[in-house]
C-alpha cells in the first residue's frame, strides 16, 4: 500500500513536468536558437561560463544563464539583450541530524528545485553545464534534455568527486558514490568539453567519454594596465586598504600619491615612485586545494633576506577572493608582523580585478589540482595581462606554465622564497629575469577566448544544430 502511494505521488509530480516538456518540444520549431547555461554555483565567480554565455550571444543564440547570484557578473553580461540571468536560490542544509542525511536531503531538494527552474525556461537547443559542481545537476539536466529535446553539453573543469575527496578522503562512501554518479551520468551527455589534454585522455581511457579540449584563454579585457589607470585603481583601493596608501607626503604641492604612483593634479602626468614596493598578486577561492601556508612561509623567508640585503624591495602582497578558508588564513596573516611585507585580502569588483593583474609585478599561484588534470584559470588571466607567474607544480601544469620560459614552478616554500629573491633582486631591474618573462609574454601573441571559442566550440554547436534542424 505504501509503495503504491509513493508511486502515485511520484507520477503526480512527474506528470506536469512531462506535459510541460511536450508543450516545450512543440514550441521549438522555427524559434531563435536558444541555449541554457547552468552553473550550480556563483555566476560572478564562474568566468568560463560567463564567457560561454557571451560567446553564444555574440554568435546569434539567445541565452538563459541559471546560477547563484552572490557576486556581480561582468557588465557585458548584464548589458547584453540576448542574455537573461535567472537567479537560483542557494538551499541551506538541515541544521540537525547526521551530515550524510543533511547532504542527501539538500541534494534531493536541489534536484527538484533545479528541475522546476529548467522546465520553466524557454525551450533550448542546448544545455551547457559546468562540472563541478555536478551533483545533482548532471542528472537533472540530462532528464530535462530527454523531456524537452535539448542536447546536454558538459564542460568538465575538474572532477567533483576528487574535490570531495580532499575533505572526506578518497575511500569515503560518499566520495565513491559521487564518482559512480559522475561517471554514469557523464556518459549520457551529447557533447563534452574539458580544460586540458590530460583530462581529455583520462575521460577517454577511464570514463569512456570523448571530449574536446577547450583551453581557458584570457578575455580581451585582460591586458597590461596603463599607468594612469594604475594610479586611479591604487587611489581607489587606498581609501579602504592601508597597503595602497603612500608612506610619505608628496614632494611638491599639487601632487597626488599612492604607495606606487604619483600624479600631478594640474598636468595629469603620472609616474611610478622611485623606491616603490613590488606588487605581488595571488587570487584564490580559499579552498582545500590551495595551501597558502606555502606563500606565508616563503614571505617570512623573504623578510629575513630583505633585512640582510639592500637589493631587495619591500613587498605588498594582495590576495583576492572569497571562500570557506578565508577567515582562517586572514587570522594567520594577522599574526605576522613583518617589516618588508604588507598583506591585503580584498574582494574586488569584477572590473577592477583585470586592472589589478595588469598593474602587478608578479603573480603567484598555489592551485594544487585535486585530480591533477585541470589548470588554474588565474594563471591564464595573469598571462593575458603579461604578468609573470610563479606556480606550485602538479601533474599537467606544463600545458600552461613552461618553467624558465614564461614563468617558474616551485614545489615548496623554500623554492618559492629563492625564486622571489632572484626575481626581485635589484628591483626594478630592466635587464632582470622578471622583465625577461614579461617580454616573452608580450611577444607570444596569446590566443584570446573569443577566437579560441570560434575555433573549437562554435563548429560543434552549429554542426549539431544543423543536423537537428535537418
Amino acid at each position: 500500500m505504501a509503495a503504491s502511494c509513493v508511486a502515485l505521488l511520484a507520477l503526480a509530480l512527474l506528470l506536469p513536468v512531462l506535459l510541460l516538456g511536450a508543450w516545450k518540444r512543440g514550441r521549438r520549431a522555427g524559434a531563435v536558437p536558444h541555449v541554457v547555461v547552468v552553473v550550480l554555483g556563483d555566476v560572478g565567480r564562474s568566468p568560463r561560463m560567463q564567457y560561454h554565455a557571451l560567446s553564444l550571444a555574440q554568435n546569434g543564440f539567445s541565452v538563459t544563464l541559471l546560477g547563484f547570484y552572490n557576486s556581480k557578473p561582468r557588465d557585458e553580461l548584464l548589458q547584453s539583450d540576448r542574455i537573461q540571468i535567472v537567479k537560483l536560490t542557494e538551499l541551506q542544509s538541515l541544521g540537525a541530524g547526521p551530515r550524510v542525511l543533511q547532504y542527501g536531503v539538500k541534494v534531493v531538494f536541489q534536484a527538484v528545485y533545479l528541475l522546476w527552474k529548467l522546465m520553466c525556461t524557454d525551450p533550448a537547443a542546448y544545455i551547457f553545464l559546468q562540472n563541478p559542481p555536478g551533483l545533482p545537476a548532471i542528472a537533472v539536466c540530462w532528464l530535462v534534455g530527454c523531456i524537452c529535446g535539448s542536447k546536454l553539453v558538459i564542460d568538465w573543469h575538474n572532477y567533483g568527486y576528487s574535490i570531495m575527496g580532499l575533505v572526506h578522503g578518497p575511500r569515503h562512501p560518499i566520495v565513491l558514490l559521487a564518482k559512480w554518479y559522475e561517471k554514469f551520468f557523464g556518459r549520457l551527455s551529447h557533447l563534452n568539453l574539458c580544460v586540458t589534454n590530460a583530462m581529455r585522455e583520462d575521460l577517454a581511457e577511464n570514463w569512456r567519454i570523448r571530449a574536446v579540449t577547450v583551453y581557458d584563454k584570457p578575455a580581451s579585457f585582460y591586458k597590461e594596465t596603463p599607468l594612469d589607470l594604475q594610479h586611479e585603481l591604487f587611489m581607489k583601493l587606498s581609501r579602504t586598504y592601508s597597503a595602497f596608501q603612500s608612506c610619505s607626503e608628496p614632494s611638491e604641492p599639487g601632487m597626488e600619491r599612492s604607495a606606487f604612483t604619483e600624479r600631478d593634479r594640474q598636468s595629469g602626468v603620472v609616474r611610478s615612485l622611485h623606491g616603490r614596493p613590488a606588487l605581488l598578486v595571488s587570487s584564490t577561492s580559499w579552498t582545500e586545494d590551495e595551501d597558502f601556508s606555502i606563500l606565508l612561509r616563503a614571505l617570512e623567508k623573504f623578510e629575513q633576506l630583505a633585512l640582510s640585503e639592500d637589493s631587495l624591495p619591500s613587498l605588498v602582497c594582495v590576495i583576492t577572493g572569497k571562500g570557506p578558508l578565508r577567515e582562517h588564513y586572514r587570522h594567520l596573516i594577522g599574526q605576522k608582523h613583518l617589516q618588508h611585507v604588507q598583506f591585503c585580502t580584498p574582494w574586488l569588483e569584477a572590473e577592477d580585478y583585470p586592472l589589478l593583474l595588469g598593474s602587478a609585478d608578479l603573480g603567484v599561484c598555489l592551485h594544487m589540482s585535486s585530480s591533477g588534470l585541470d589548470l588554474p584559470m588565474k594563471v591564464v588571466d595573469m598571462f593575458g595581462c603579461c604578468l609573470p607567474v610563479c606556480a606550485v607544480n602538479f601533474k599537467c601544469l606544463h600545458e600552461l606554465v613552461r618553467h624558465g620560459e614564461n614563468g617558474l614552478v616551485f614545489k615548496d616554500a623554500e623554492e618559492l622564497a629563492a625564486q622571489l629573491q632572484m626575481l626581485f633582486s635589484k628591483f626594478p631591474d630592466p635587464t632582470g629575469k622578471l622583465n625577461q618573462f614579461r617580454k616573452e609574454l608580450r611577444e607570444s601573441e596569446q590566443l584570446r577566448w573569443d577566437e579560441s571559442w570560434q575555433r573549437t566550440v562554435y563548429p560543434l554547436v552549429t554542426h549539431s544544430d544543423l543536423q537537428a534542424r535537418g
